[in-house]
């Protein structure tokens, strides 16, 4: 007589370590790095911490509430001046630089900041320290809180383009090809300076970019609503 197999207790399973925000919002955004963030649903990420939808919805209330809590999350990487000492430009470029190389090393990470405010305390506390940067330099408080907006939505925009060019690729040998083969009578400025766009590396355009930008903040008025 064949001998049957020996019931397995259920109870000799490992127990599930028990939900929390913090738990949901780790495995949301070790998601995010794999899939990037089409892949990224409520169900999926319920599926990788073995429980149903449902179960998500007593700690987020959908899931850009759980998007706005993975970008402060996120957020927390940044590095902030350790001290008040030394140009308070320079201090202010480090940051953001912090700021683009941590939205950029996530899969996904960079278009998800494009889609929320970010409002968390991990990001209050960077636009607090770039708030008073700006007013180290100078900058009244009316300036101060548009260019905080200015300079985020910057970084972002940038970490977001070139992190869809490493994932996806990008069209430059065809942006190239199509300069190449512009009119000189029908597009004269743009046939004249075709090779500049394309001589400065990608770290220059950058820290040019924020020097222009700062550069405009120090020198420009709010605007008169």
């Amino acid at each position: 007589m064949e001998e049957k197999p020996a019931p397995v207790s259920r109870r000799n399973r490992p127990a599930k370590a028990p939900l929390s925000r913090d738990g949901i919002v780790a495995a949301a955004l070790a998601l995010l790095e794999q899939d990037g963030l089409e892949g990224l649903s409520l169900r999926r990420v319920a599926t990788a911490l073995d429980t149903g939808p449902a179960s998500l919805y007593v700690y987020f209330a959908n899931l850009n509430d759980l998007h706005a809590e993975m970008l402060d999350a996120a957020l927390a990487d940044v590095a902030l001046p350790a001290t008040r000492k030394g140009n308070w430009r320079a201090r202010l470029k480090t940051l953001l630089t912090s700021y683009v190389m941590v939205l950029y090393n996530t899969r996904g990470l960079a278009q998800l900041a494009m889609m929320q405010v970010a409002g968390g305390p991990h990001a209050l506390r960077i636009v607090e320290t770039i708030l008073d940067l700006l007013m180290e330099g100078g900058v009244l408080e009316a300036r101060a809180a548009l260019a905080v907006d200015a300079l985020i939505l910057h970084v972002t925009a940038v970490a977001a383009e070139h992190s869809n060019w490493r994932d996806k690729g990008n069209d430059l040998e065809r942006v190239k090809r199509t300069l190449a083969e512009l009119s000189p009578t029908e597009y004269p400025l743009l046939y004249a300076i075709r090779d500049q766009f394309f001589t400065s590396t990608p770290k220059s355009r950058f820290y040019w970019a924020l020097d222009m930008m700062i550069d405009g903040i120090l020198a420009s008025a709010p605007p008169d609503d």
